[in-house]
């Protein structure tokens, strides 16, 4: 059974978790989570590939077990993510890797292949959406939260997090020519 570390490190200040596994030699596999976990989502993954790869997951900060800047003092922006993750790679010396890319790790991810395309190994994307720069649909409501941290914003985004909304929305079955036959 492979050892999953838990760690922290000082990234500009903030304290940010990180699980990491695996030989430190050996390619490097960076799992970037989604909205609203943490590293945690890759608890059973981790070990699954850590024979193969060094396996480095971290939490954002305001995630899971990483520090809770407060907005003045940090600005809650895909860019300022991609940041952070960035400076983690820097202290833990990362040359090449991969990135496995989830949810909010899309943007994230993204933003650190333009950054480092040489150092890019390979990407692997699951349910990866790129946010629009402007919120439009689901990230309007999320995303103006986001950018302000408004008691009004802050609530209406809570409705994502409950049962209902993490249900989401009924499918409406529309009549149609296969409507009518037997399954």
């Amino acid at each position: 059974m492979t050892t999953v570390n838990y760690r922290t490190a000082e990234v500009d200040g903030l304290n940010v978790f990180y699980r990491e596994a695996g030989p430190v030699g050996a390619p490097t596999l960076l799992l970037l989570h989604g909205f609203p976990s943490s590293s945690r989502m890759f608890r059973d993954l981790i070990p699954r590939l850590s024979d193969a790869y060094h396996v480095i997951a971290p939490d954002y900060p305001a995630f899971g077990h990483s520090a809770v800047p407060g907005r003045p003092a940090f600005g809650y922006t895909f860019d300022h993510l991609a940041d952070v993750v960035d400076g983690l790679l820097g202290q833990l010396e990362i040359g090449t890797f991969a990135i496995y890319v989830m949810d909010f790790g899309a943007p994230v991810g993204f933003r650190l292949a333009l950054r480092h395309p040489e150092r890019l190994s390979a990407i692997i994307a699951q349910n990866a959406p790129l946010y629009p720069e402007e919120p439009r649909g689901w990230w309007a409501t999320l995303g103006q939260y986001w950018a302000d941290g408004s008691a009004e914003h802050r609530h209406a985004a809570r409705s994502y997090l409950d049962p209902d909304g993490l249900r989401g929305p009924v499918p409406v079955r529309r009549p149609g020519p296969l409507a009518d036959r037997p399954g």
